[in-house]
């Protein structure tokens, strides 16, 4: 295999790959090999025509695209190594020459990662964020844990009101036909809630258990079932439960069934202190976050197109890795939002810019500033993921391959260098 590198504007460059003719012939017979058995020729049993009466058959380009794409991944990733370029996009291939008994030929145009010129970087004004914790904070919390707290008791000598808990059957009519998904049994319906359309909770007020009601609402215009949208509907309810929560008294006791603390001014000092460690980390990373914003400002780097295209790539796979877990489709996500692949990539890209920009200058000051990743930092890190996956540090060690730890190692450079600009910024009041 041989090589040309050429650098082209706007950080892009185009490699000039060339396969021998020998090795293009090899992956002929391979494409022959593998594709010999799904074509019929007459005269012979299927699979065993000679390649020649094949090729002088159908022509002698039939096995050409399944040659090239057996030869162009390894001799791209050969030739990647080979230019030493730092290569940060998808290479676009276009073939030169495909020819039986000759060298081919390909070019692969890749983004390079641009560099950047740094402005200042130390020292940056940022604004100091007092921290301060109010007594309605503390006592959302509190309440909170009440109602997480609280009981069930069932209510059988009132009608409903606001706030109770119902357990009903319904069944829904449009048009006096009953419509798909309209029909519940021991639905547990909080009134108040709103989690039904329309006034359909308020209408049960006032209901006694065991009664039947009547209940007639209009669905929104957006509503997802397009054959429902706007229509009036009717709704047959029987009330069968009014439920109420009942809170647990404020006292001692209850922050000893909640806590470790014995006392209820114990109990609220450490949810104070709590929600001031939060608040300390939030104003930490607010801070890290404008230092870079303003670092990136005082910086000039031209980030290529493609290498944009890469970052929004990678970020829809990890969106849709996290639908994923959540047992939700992309497809589905489209549904449910009502956007399209286009509109959700462009949307992707504000964002994409902001990570390449982020990580570029760090890398810059890590490397001005000669900031490393020691082995003592990297297996730290390895042992806090593998804590994370219930591993043990030894197994994922070996698991991990060098290319992934140079990456966590790059991770914590990173990191590393958004500590040192964050520590020589000035913080002044406004």
């Amino acid at each position: 295999m041989s090589l040309q590198v050429e650098k082209l504007e706007k950080n892009m460059a185009k490699l000039t790959i060339e396969a021998s003719a020998e090795e293009f012939e090899n992956a002929l017979q391979q494409a022959y090999l593998k594709n010999r058995n799904k074509i019929s020729v007459q005269g012979f049993r299927k699979g065993k025509a000679p390649r020649a009466i094949i090729e002088k058959m159908y022509g002698a380009s039939i096995f050409y695209e399944d040659a090239a794409n057996a030869l162009i991944p390894d001799a791209y990733e050969k030739a990647a190594v080979e230019s030493e370029l730092d290569i940060v996009s998808r290479p676009e291939i276009d073939v030169v020459q495909i020819e039986k008994g000759k060298p081919f030929i390909f070019t692969a145009q890749v983004a390079v990662k641009p560099e950047v010129t740094l402005g200042d970087y130390k020292g940056i004004e940022v604004e100091k964020k007092e921290i301060e914790v109010t007594e309605e904070e503390i006592m959302q919390k509190v309440e909170h844990e009440r109602e997480h707290n609280a009981r069930m008791i069932t209510v059988d000598d009132r009608a409903v009101q606001d706030g109770d808990i119902t357990v009903i059957d319904f069944e829904g009519f449009v048009d006096g036909e009953a419509f798909e998904g309209g029909k519940g049994e021991d639905y547990s319906l909080t009134i108040g809630s709103h989690s039904f359309i329309d006034n359909f909770e308020e209408q049960i007020i006032g209901k006694e258990i065991g009664e039947d009601v009547e209940v007639n609402v209009t669905f929104p215009e957006e509503y997802h079932a397009k054959e429902l949208a706007g229509k009036p509907a009717m709704f047959k309810v029987k009330v069968k439960e009014i439920k109420v929560k009942e809170l647990p008294e404020l006292d001692d006791d209850f922050a000893q069934d909640v806590s470790e603390f014995d006392t209820l001014d114990e109990y609220k000092e450490s949810i104070k202190n709590s929600i001031k460690e939060s608040k300390e980390n939030d104003a930490k990373v607010a801070k890290e976050n404008e230092v870079v914003d303003k670092i990136i400002e005082n910086a000039t780097m031209d980030i290529p197109e493609p290498m944009i295209d890469f970052q929004v790539n990678q970020m829809a796979e990890e969106f849709a890795q996290r639908l994923q877990s959540q047992g939700l489709s992309v497809q589905q996500y489209f549904q449910f939002t009502g956007m399209d692949a286009n509109k959700f990539f462009e949307s992707l890209r504000p964002q994409a810019i902001k990570r390449i920009q982020s990580r570029l200058v760090l890398e810059t000051i890590a490397k001005v500033e000669k900031i490393t990743a020691s082995d003592e930092e990297l297996d730290k890190e390895l042992e806090k993921m593998a804590s994370m996956y219930q591993m043990e540090a030894d197994k994922l060690k070996e698991i991990i391959g060098e290319r992934e730890k140079e990456q966590i190692r790059e991770d914590i450079v990173v990191q590393k260098a958004v500590d040192f600009v964050a520590e020589h910024a000035k913080e002044v009041s406004k």
